[in-house]
């Protein structure tokens, strides 16, 4: 492995522009990440840490603040809980009970994936996954509406 390239963690931003997924892989000599579909270029900022799998600031927005969730498609979910709800009817409920086994199925297979609560980054293979917290409800809405910066650590009362 070269000094100046990515492990094997990956990062998928948002493009500001169209929305589209943007892939990258940590690289010391990026600075900027461009959006195959619209050609947005993204600011980027990599850090000998991000090359080892360690995550301690975002390389998008800089920020610290960060979730971990199981790597499963939020949409896909609903999806199926809508079809499950609406199968309920004629199923008596066996159908949520059925979901509800697949879901615990999923969550014992799928691995963590973590998220960074400014910009909704998703990091892959996060080396340090088990040092950071899950989704805290408080946290994503003073973040996401009054811009507070917890500088990575987890919120007190």
């Amino acid at each position: 492995m070269n000094s100046t390239t990515a492990t094997d963690m990956t990062i998928q931003m948002t493009c500001p522009s169209c929305g589209s997924g943007v892939h990258v892989l940590p690289s010391l000599e990026a600075e900027l990440a461009e959006c195959d579909i619209c050609q947005h270029q993204l600011p980027v900022k990599f850090q000998s840490e991000h090359l080892q799998g360690v995550l301690k600031d975002c390389p998008c927005c800089t920020r610290k603040d960060f979730y971990t969730q199981k790597d499963f498609n939020r949409k896909v979910g609903v999806i199926l809980f809508v079809i499950a709800a609406i199968l309920s009817i004629w199923t008596y409920g066996l159908s949520l009970v059925a979901l509800w086994l697949v879901d615990l199925f999923l969550f014992k297979r799928l691995k963590p994936i973590v998220i960074c609560y400014k910009c909704q980054t998703v990091f892959r293979n996060v080396k340090n996954t088990a040092e950071i917290p899950g989704f805290d409800h408080e946290m994503n809405d003073r973040i996401v509406y009054a811009d507070h910066n917890f500088e990575g650590k987890p919120l007190s009362h």
